[in-house]
């Protein structure tokens, strides 16, 4: 196996599941989301990606994609089951997200987590070379740290958390909650999205592990643990040539007129997940169009809800819920060529998600709980006339960041009722503002910005290329 100076490894190869004629592979692009943050980083640089090419069975032998090495690490069906579905969905995802749905426990979940973790580690150790950069990403490999160390202590470590880490009152809920914490302290540098993440997980660690901890670094035998927040960010200036292309231009036109030319759309794009308040929204809206603030010729709602992780059981419960939510919605205020929502579940790809992005009047991102969410981001860059309102849920990581936008509590019915309406009747002048301040700050803290920041810190010998320390 040859051997990558800087390794990635993450759940998923970021490669889509089926080949092109000519045999090559392609990126897997979704809405957000790690691949799209890491694909402008990546691209013909000497580093390897670790991970899952999806389906049981054997690891495929696989090509290169864009001078990127891909390596497969093999999962069974009981893995996926118990493992991706089991401890890492149905365990971890709930917890993290304050507990929108209860956590399950079951000691098969934890045994198969433990199982895939070692998995991954041996495939990053082998894939990585003497003294190179291995950086682990999210929560369904929090032990690969540690087990890395242990086979390659030669190794500089990082790992990011991609989602929220919980208050230390949910976290002690776990039963595997001292294995979880030393799985990530095997890291030299730990990376979450927000500044409260990393006090929580210090604040853990030294009450868990008795070892002292502040929120920025973290004492293990005789090394130490740097902590920190860096928000994970877009590829700012690709979002927005993308944007600014004639295909997409007109491509937005159609849709425009595809949707009878209303006066406001109302777009949203999310992982079908629970998290996301995709059901507090619809609710919200029905609302409004029952008290006639908002009338379904004037205003059309484009949801778009991509399915994931069919097989975890409230997933699939939530698509039932959802759906039947649309149809009656459809029902009750549609007519004949004009639904009041127009419900989309298969996946878009960029530049129709785009052309979307620059039809809507409103983006509405309203998680009950984030990491981040990348799709307001990618909205706001998507804006390059500076027109467009961005409703986005107090919980999510990107409020942080982008503190020009309408902020909701997405638990607050009445007032995500009123932020949805604040943002649609919103004065030009007004909604110009505050576009133009979020696409400043996402000009000057974009991917690069946000890999020079991380790796710049993990890369404490120097030995990755230039370009990715470096915001050129």
């Amino acid at each position: 196996m040859r051997q990558s100076p800087l390794v990635v490894v993450a759940n998923r190869l970021p490669i889509d599941d089926s080949m092109a004629p000519d045999g090559a592979f392609e990126w897997r692009r979704s809405p957000g989301g790690l691949v799209s943050a890491l694909h402008p980083l990546l691209r013909h640089t000497p580093a390897a990606w670790v991970g899952w090419a999806g389906g049981t069975g054997p690891a495929p032998d696989l090509p290169d994609v864009d001078g990127v090495r891909m390596h497969s690490v093999p999962l069974t069906g009981d893995d996926l089951r118990d493992h991706y579905e089991g401890f890492a969905n149905s365990t971890l995802w709930p917890l993290y997200h304050d507990s929108v749905e209860q956590p399950e426990h079951h000691r098969r979940w934890w045994e198969a987590y433990q199982r895939v973790n070692q998995r991954f580690a041996e495939a990053a150790a082998a894939a990585a070379e003497p003294g190179g950069l291995v950086w682990v990403q999210d929560y369904h490999l929090q032990l690969v740290p540690g087990l890395l160390r242990q086979l390659r202590p030669d190794l500089r470590i990082g790992f990011f958390l991609h989602v929220p880490f919980p208050p230390p009152e949910l976290f002690m809920q776990l039963p595997r909650r001292a294995e979880l914490l030393g799985g990530m302290l095997g890291a030299d540098l730990i990376g979450f999205q927000r500044a409260q993440a990393a006090h929580n997980f210090a604040q853990l660690v030294a009450k868990v592990l008795g070892v002292p901890a502040t929120d920025r670094s973290i004492s293990v035998g005789d090394r130490v643990v740097r902590i920190g927040a860096f928000p994970i960010a877009v590829d700012t200036a690709e979002v927005a040539a993308l944007a600014a292309e004639p295909e997409v231009a007109e491509r937005a036109s159609r849709l425009r007129r595809d949707l009878g030319d209303p006066d406001r759309v109302i777009l949203s794009v999310d992982r079908m997940d629970y998290t996301k308040g995709i059901e507090q929204r619809l609710k919200a809206y029905r609302e409004l169009l029952a008290s006639g603030d908002v009338k379904v010729h004037d205003t059309v709602l484009i949801q778009v809800a991509v399915r994931s992780r069919d097989r975890v059981a409230q997933n699939q419960i939530l698509r039932d819920r959802v759906e039947h939510q649309v149809g009656r919605i459809n029902g009750e205020f549609g007519r004949v060529g004009e639904p009041a929502i127009h419900y989309l579940s298969q996946p878009v790809d960029r530049t129709e998600l785009v052309a979307l992005y620059r039809i809507a009047d409103v983006m509405a991102v309203t998680p009950l709980r984030d990491g981040m969410n990348l799709v307001a981001k990618e909205y706001v860059a998507a804006r390059v006339d500076d027109t467009g309102a961005l409703l986005l849920s107090e919980f999510a990581g990107a409020a942080a960041e982008l503190e020009q936008a309408y902020l909701v509590n997405p638990h607050d019915l009445e007032g995500l009722k009123q932020g949805l309406l604040a943002a649609l009747r919103a004065t030009p002048d007004d909604v110009a503002t505050r576009m133009r301040a979020m696409r400043e700050h996402l000009r000057h803290n974009d991917i690069r910005a946000w890999a020079r920041s991380y790796l710049s810190a993990l890369d404490v010998a120097g030995s990755l290329p230039g370009r990715l320390t470096t915001t050129g």
